[in-house]
C-alpha cells in the first residue's frame, strides 16, 4: 500500500456583499467528476509552495485571484486507497476586477457566491462547512503585513569584512525568489528592509517583481550591543503596528529581533514560538488596532 503523503491547498475566498447588502459572500465550486459542491482546492505541483499552490487552485477553479489574508485550520483525511492527504488552507479576499471562467470545466462547471450560512448548507463536506463557520466568526480584516527573516548569507565567522555588508549565498538566492514569489501574492505596495545588506538582497526578487523601491530602515535591524534587543524590537513592534494604517507593506528584518517584536505585538510574554528560520516569515493580520492571527509563511 502506497505511505506518501498528499498534499493540497486552498482557501475560503470571500468577497463583500453584492447590491448594498450587508456581510460577505463565500464562493463554493461544483466539482462535476464528484458531483459535489467544494471549497476551491487542488495538489500542490512538485516542490510548490502551499500559499502559491492555494492562490493558484484559486484562480483555476473559480477565474478570481484571491488576496492571502491567514492561514485557516489544516484539514486532514485518509484517502479510500489508505493514503493519508493534508489540505492548508487560508482565507483569501477577491482581488478586484472581472472574473474569468474557470480553466478546466471538467473539473469546475459551476461557480457560486453565497451568504455563509447559505455556503455551509450547500458545501458537502463537514470539513469545509467548518471552515465557513470559522470564518463567519472572524472580525472584518482591516490590514495584512509581510515579515521575512532575511535568507541565508554563508557563516558570519567566516565573512571577511564588514558584517553588514555580508552577502546571501546560493541557499539564499533560492529563498529569496521563493519568497518573492510567495509575497507577492499579497500584492504588497510598500517594502521595507532592515539595513544589513542580505536583507535588501532578500527583497531583491519580490521588487522585481512587483516595480517597487526597497526602503531602508534600521528600526527592523537588530542593535550592536546585544543588550538593546528588547528596545529595538518594541521600536520595530511600534513600526509595524504604524504601517498598518498605509499601503499594505512587506518588511524584512533579522533573526534577534523577530520574535521578541512578535511576542510583543502578541501580548506573549516568551518569544520562543516566533523564532524564524532564515529565508521563511509571516503574515501578520489585522482588524482594527488588533492583531488577528499570526500565519507562518
Amino acid at each position: 500500500m502506497a505511505t506518501d503523503q498528499v498534499r493540497a491547498a486552498g482557501a475560503v475566498l470571500w468577497r463583500p456583499a453584492a447590491n448594498g447588502a450587508t456581510g460577505i459572500e463565500i464562493c463554493v465550486v461544483h466539482r462535476p467528476y464528484r458531483a459535489d459542491w467544494s471549497l476551491p482546492k487542488g495538489k500542490l505541483d512538485a516542490a510548490e509552495h502551499p500559499l502559491a499552490a492555494a492562490v493558484r487552485e484559486v484562480l483555476e477553479e473559480t477565474g478570481v485571484r484571491g488576496e492571502p489574508q491567514l492561514r485557516l485550520p489544516e484539514v486532514a483525511y485518509t484517502l479510500p486507497d489508505g493514503v493519508p492527504k493534508t489540505v492548508e488552507f487560508w482565507l483569501m479576499r477577491a482581488a478586484a476586477g472581472p472574473a474569468a471562467d474557470p480553466m478546466d470545466p471538467t473539473e469546475v462547471d459551476a461557480v457560486r457566491w453565497l451568504a455563509p450560512a447559505d455556503a455551509v448548507e450547500r458545501l458537502t463536506y463537514p470539513d469545509d462547512r467548518r471552515l465557513v463557520e470559522h470564518v463567519a466568526a472572524l472580525p472584518p480584516v482591516t490590514a495584512v503585513t509581510a515579515l521575512i527573516r532575511h535568507a541565508h548569507a554563508g557563516k558570519r565567522s567566516e565573512f571577511d569584512g564588514n558584517d553588514a555588508l555580508r552577502p546571501i549565498d546560493a541557499d539564499g538566492r533560492a529563498e529569496a525568489e521563493t519568497m518573492g514569489l510567495v509575497v507577492s501574492l499579497l500584492a504588497p505596495r510598500r517594502l521595507f528592509a532592515a539595513t544589513p545588506l542580505r536583507c535588501k538582497q532578500t527583497f531583491e526578487p519580490l521588487a522585481a517583481r512587483l516595480s517597487l523601491p526597497i526602503v531602508a530602515d534600521s528600526v527592523f535591524a537588530e542593535p550592536a550591543d546585544l543588550d538593546d534587543v528588547p528596545a529595538r524590537a518594541k521600536a520595530a513592534a511600534a513600526r509595524l503596528t504604524e504601517l498598518r494604517a498605509g499601503p499594505r507593506a512587506a518588511v524584512c528584518s533579522q533573526g534577534k529581533v523577530i520574535p521578541s517584536m512578535l511576542a510583543m505585538l502578541a501580548g506573549a510574554e516568551d518569544g520562543e514560538p516566533y523564532r524564524t528560520p532564515k529565508g521563511t516569515g509571516w503574515i501578520l493580520t489585522w482588524s482594527g488596532d488588533r492583531l488577528l492571527a499570526l500565519s507562518r509563511i
